[in-house]
C-alpha cells in the first residue's frame, strides 16, 4: 500500500508522539480535529480561543488536544461520557460551533483484525502476531487519513452556548482528609464542607 503523506508530517507524527503509537482512532481524532478546525477557520488556540467537546475518551481525543490546544488544564477541554466517535468544536471568536461524528462502518474491522485485537487486549499474542496486528493497524490508519473528511463523518452546524472561561477559586481544606479542594466541589454534611471522594 503507498502510504499516505499525511501519515508521515509533523502534525501526525506530534499526535502519535503524545498518544504513544499510531491506531485507526487517532486517524479518526486527526482528520475529525482538522474538520472542525476548517469548518470554523481556526488555528491551533495558544489558550481558550476555542472549545472542544469530546463525546469519548479514547485515542482520537488526544490528536484532538494537540491539534486544537484545547486541554482540560485550560478548561476548554471538556469530556461527555457518551461513547461516542463525536466531536464538537466551538469558536469563542465567532461563537460558531461544529459537530463532527463518526459516520457508521468508517472503522470496520476484519476478522483477522479482530482476532488479533482481542489477543492483543488479553496479552496472549506471539511475537509474529504482534508484528501483523500493527502491521493491520497502521494499514487502517492510512485508509481513514487517505478519505476526505465528508466520507468518515456528518458534519453539521450547532448552536450552542459557548461554555464559560476556566475558573481559577481558593481551595478549602475537606473537614475529614483536610486535602484542600476547591470550594465549589465541597458538599455541605451535617454542616462539614466534605469533599466528594468523603462523602459517606
Amino acid at each position: 500500500m503507498k502510504e499516505n503523506k499525511l501519515f508521515t508530517n509533523d502534525e501526525f507524527q506530534r499526535c502519535a508522539v503524545f498518544h504513544g503509537h499510531i491506531c485507526p482512532g487517532l486517524a479518526i481524532g486527526y482528520q475529525a480535529a482538522k474538520a472542525g478546525m476548517a469548518w470554523l477557520a481556526e488555528h491551533r488556540a495558544s489558550d481558550e480561543e476555542m472549545v472542544a467537546i469530546v463525546e469519548t475518551d479514547a485515542c482520537g481525543t488526544d490528536a484532538v488536544q494537540v491539534l486544537t490546544g484545547c486541554t482540560f488544564g485550560k478548561g476548554n477541554f471538556i469530556y461527555k461520557d457518551h461513547g461516542k466517535q463525536a466531536f464538537t468544536f466551538i469558536s469563542r471568536k465567532s461563537g460558531k460551533g461544529v459537530r463532527i461524528a463518526m459516520k457508521p462502518g468508517v472503522i470496520e474491522t476484519g476478522k483477522r483484525h479482530r482476532e488479533l485485537l482481542h489477543k492483543v487486549m488479553a496479552e496472549s499474542t506471539t511475537e509474529e502476531e504482534l508484528r501483523e496486528f500493527w502491521a493491520i493497524h497502521q494499514q487502517k490508519s492510512q485508509e481513514i487519513l487517505g478519505r476526505p473528511a465528508e466520507e468518515l463523518f456528518t458534519i453539521r452546524a450547532v448552536d450552542i452556548a459557548v461554555p464559560p472561561k476556566a475558573r481559577i477559586e481558593s481551595s478549602i481544606p475537606c473537614a475529614h482528609c483536610g486535602e484542600p479542594t476547591m470550594a465549589s466541589k465541597l458538599v455541605d454534611q451535617d454542616g462539614h464542607q466534605v469533599c466528594q471522594d468523603c462523602l459517606a
